[in-house]
């Protein structure tokens, strides 16, 4: 992983095939934590709304699969920038601080403004883009 000022990879374990860059479309499961440790419960509030075909529970944990492409903002920086690189069936566990996060926003009664987060992330699927216009 490139390393980018804000964002420190503490774990990895590699996937198979190729990589995933910019403009790639990626599905992926993510967890995340507070750095003193204590889990955001983002998946479990998303899980109320979301269709029962995003939702994985796997040892007692809920998982919402998401789908961005990368490069075109569609999550945190931190996160889209851990994703680069990651195989399908790979796993990351990265410190994200604040600038690449929620900066002094955070996310009312659950992220605190400045707050540095620890987020694991599961690549599930990577696909170009260009593979999926030629299918139309």
């Amino acid at each position: 992983m490139k390393r980018l000022s804000g964002l420190k990879l503490l774990e990895e374990r590699e996937g198979e095939g190729r990589q995933a860059e910019k403009s790639d479309r990626v599905l992926y499961n993510a967890r995340i934590f507070l750095n003193q440790g204590e889990e955001v419960p983002l998946n479990d509030i998303q899980a109320k709304q979301a269709p029962k075909e995003m939702i994985r529970v796997a040892d007692g944990v809920t998982f919402i699969d998401h789908m961005i492409v990368l490069g075109q903002r569609q999550a945190i920086a931190g996160v889209e920038h851990a994703l680069i690189g990651m195989k399908a069936g790979g796993y990351r566990k990265v410190r994200i601080s604040p600038h690449l996060a929620y900066r002094d926003k955070g996310i009312p009664d659950l992220i605190p403004a400045n707050a540095v987060l620890v987020v694991e992330l599961w690549v599930r699927e990577i696909s170009s883009l260009e593979l999926n216009r030629s299918k139309c």
